[in-house]
């Protein structure tokens, strides 16, 4: 069996990989290509925006002739997509036009924006595998499978092996993880006004340690550069005391989410791994106004950007996870909503309620990749 697997993004080449790996058990003689054995690298292929794209709209274009000389010389018995909506879904159409079978995994955001692309992602597609439980709804039936989200899994798995239900500190001192993002961008736009939050809290939470997780060497230098220019500012004792209760380590975001007793974080895959964890967390985010006021009018489709409050709002259960964003971001506001969580054990553990009824939406039968790799292998999952 020839299966072109195609990943364009890191994301999607981690669930790629996984996907290789269980078809390799199912069907051990199984030949798998991707855009890497035609000479492309992930990092040339992730770019994000208009203009970007445009400035490399040749190198696109090969990419696009190349694969379509790939399917048309190397016949895969099936095409196999996964996110990259942009050129996998062209080259999914191209390769059923000519009687080849295409699955795609992740489901394009049609429910937040551009509905009108399910017909074109229905003529593209024999299948498509999706990871919220909202999504295969939104197409013709028998289209779309809800196979559960490979991180609910992950995550679940994780929290066994490091016992998960960790005791938090009884003598009163209280967790605080602070994710401000992995950009430089975010950490620049958000920092200042976390940090301020924290200063804020400092005076008012006993015993209180905060915790920031950077993504990388770069992203680690800029969070310790926001904190000692906050700190050289000092125009209260509540700035110099932030360096005192502030912490930067690298890595280990979603061990330090299962330990905190809440958390602040930026919009991103980080506030799904903040609700799996069950950490009481508030959404913030800031971008350039004028790319929120297009932002604002394009995505039309749902009242939220955290994906646990998407997942909730789409199945009808409240938003277990305040969001603030633009002008509602304010050092005030994330220091109240964080306050309650961090000296009412009532109000903490309701929250951590609200996440694992949105996050247990998440879970279906059996693992995601392995019920991806069985459609790829046929009904009964051999070749």
């Amino acid at each position: 069996m020839k299966i072109l697997l195609l990943a364009g993004e890191e994301s999607g080449m981690m669930y790629r990989e996984r996907i290789a790996a269980k078809v390799g058990g199912l069907c051990p003689d199984a030949e798998i290509r991707g855009y890497g054995d035609y000479g492309f690298n992930v990092g040339d292929l992730a770019v994000m925006g208009i203009l970007a794209v445009l400035r490399r709209i040749f190198f696109f274009m090969r990419v696009k002739r190349t694969m379509e000389r790939a399917i048309d010389e190397w016949r895969p018995d099936v095409v196999c997509t996964v996110d990259y909506p942009g050129m996998n879904l062209k080259l999914a159409a191209y390769a059923k036009a000519r009687g080849i079978r295409t699955v795609h995994v992740v489901c394009p955001q049609v429910w937040a924006w551009k509905r009108g692309r399910i017909p074109k992602i229905e003529a593209a597609l024999d299948r498509l595998c999706c990871f919220f439980p909202f999504e295969p709804a939104l197409f013709r039936p028998g289209f779309a499978e809800f196979v559960g989200h490979p991180l609910a899994m992950e995550m679940a798995k994780e929290g066994e092996r490091g016992g998960e239900e960790k005791s938090r500190d009884e003598s009163g001192g209280k967790l605080l993880a602070v994710l401000p993002g992995s950009r430089l961008g975010e950490i620049r736009h958000h920092m200042p006004t976390l940090l301020e939050a924290v200063s804020r809290l400092s005076g008012e939470v006993a015993g209180l340690r905060v915790v920031i997780p950077a993504a990388n060497e770069k992203a680690r230098a800029a969070i310790v550069a926001q904190i000692e220019r906050f700190r050289s500012k000092g125009r209260c004792d509540g700035q110099e005391a932030v360096a005192d209760i502030v912490s930067v380590r690298d890595g280990g975001a979603r061990e330090l989410l299962r330990e905190a007793d809440a958390a602040v974080v930026a919009s991103g895959t980080a506030t799904l791994e903040a609700a799996l964890a069950g950490c009481p967390t508030v959404l913030v985010y800031k971008v350039d106004p004028v790319f929120a006021f297009i932002a604002r009018r394009v995505i039309t489709g749902v009242r939220h950007i955290g994906l646990a409050n998407i997942i909730a709002e789409k199945s009808g259960a409240p938003c277990p996870m305040p969001e603030l964003l633009q002008e509602d971001f304010t050092a005030e506001a994330v220091a109240e909503r964080l306050k309650a969580w961090l000296t009412d054990k009532a109000a903490n553990a309701a929250a951590r309620a609200a996440l694992a009824d949105a996050t247990g939406l998440l879970r279906a039968e059996g693992d995601p990749v392995s019920a991806i790799a069985r459609t790829l292998c046929g009904e009964e999952g051999r070749c």
